[in-house]
């Protein structure tokens, strides 16, 4: 139910989003939705025979607006520096693929649920979160979007769905698979994960 609710979350994150006054942080993830919008609505990209690249279009804007690195480190914790610079960078690869993977065809077949941004929360001058609920027709599901500002732009690198954090769901993963294997074992589990999907 958690991975339902954290594949809706950045499923409203990259679909709609209702303007509201808000800050730097803000502005830049809803001209990012809009990116994405324009995506999904594109006529010229709704035959099945699109697809491919309608997803090649989605994960350039993912790139612009995830910041995969810090969402890998995060998830990883501690566990981040264990691995060599080769494994961190084959690490973040498939992560990316893992999510795409798990999220995507929830993203492609998207409904008109709408999305209020309601509250932005700056923490530090480098961190913020973006409050949010998503506006079904019979419940409200509370989203936060944490982002971080480097070299002078904001990236998300969290969602937390009904106070479940997506980092910490697969750090909790993670971090089981590592107290009994190497790094490289880890990797070995993902890159059949990828495979296999």
């Amino acid at each position: 139910m958690k991975r339902q609710l954290a594949a809706l979350g950045i499923l409203m994150l990259l679909v709609f989003a209702l303007p509201v006054y808000a800050g730097v942080p803000l502005d830049t993830v809803q001209k990012s939705v809009n990116k994405v919008l324009d995506v999904l609505r594109d006529p010229k990209l709704k035959a099945d025979s699109a697809k491919e690249m309608k997803k090649e279009k989605l994960r350039i804007i993912y790139k612009s607006m995830f910041d995969e690195i810090e969402f890998s480190k995060r998830t990883l914790a501690k566990n981040w520096s264990k691995l060599n610079a080769a494994q961190q960078k084959e690490f973040v690869d498939l992560f990316e693929q893992i999510l795409e993977k798990s999220y995507i065809d929830k993203i492609l077949s998207y409904t008109n649920e709408k999305i209020e941004f309601y509250k932005e929360n700056m923490n530090s001058e480098t961190q913020a979160e973006i409050q949010t609920k998503i506006v079904t027709s019979s419940k409200e599901i509370p989203i936060f979007y944490r982002v971080i500002k480097k070299d002078n732009v904001w990236k998300v690198y969290d969602v937390v769905v009904e106070n479940v954090s997506l980092v910490q769901n697969y750090r909790t993963q993670f971090n089981d698979i590592l107290t009994k294997n190497t790094p490289e074992q880890l990797l070995e589990i993902l890159r059949k994960k990828v495979k296999d999907q």
